[in-house]
């Protein structure tokens, strides 16, 4: 089985843009919510901006982004 490349974003739009390829693929699945509850936080602009830029290179939400660098800080200091 070979790794498969990421598409980049233009790759994605076009191969969705695709009417063959809007077709669900598997079941239907709901997903829980397992987030608890909305912590305000507040960043200085330059982090922020950075935060911004990284979470669009990994084609994340800056709230996914920043809840996944606290996971993995979390994981690292045990």
């Amino acid at each position: 089985m070979t790794p498969r490349k990421k598409m980049t974003r233009d790759e994605e739009h076009d191969f969705y843009s695709q009417p063959e390829n809007q077709e669900p693929q598997g079941p239907a699945r709901r997903r829980r919510s397992r987030l608890t509850e909305m912590v305000p936080v507040r960043f200085p602009p330059e982090t922020l901006e950075e935060v911004r830029r990284r979470a669009g290179d990994d084609d994340r939400s800056i709230s996914s982004w920043i809840r996944r660098a606290v996971q993995r800080e979390l994981e690292q200091s045990r």
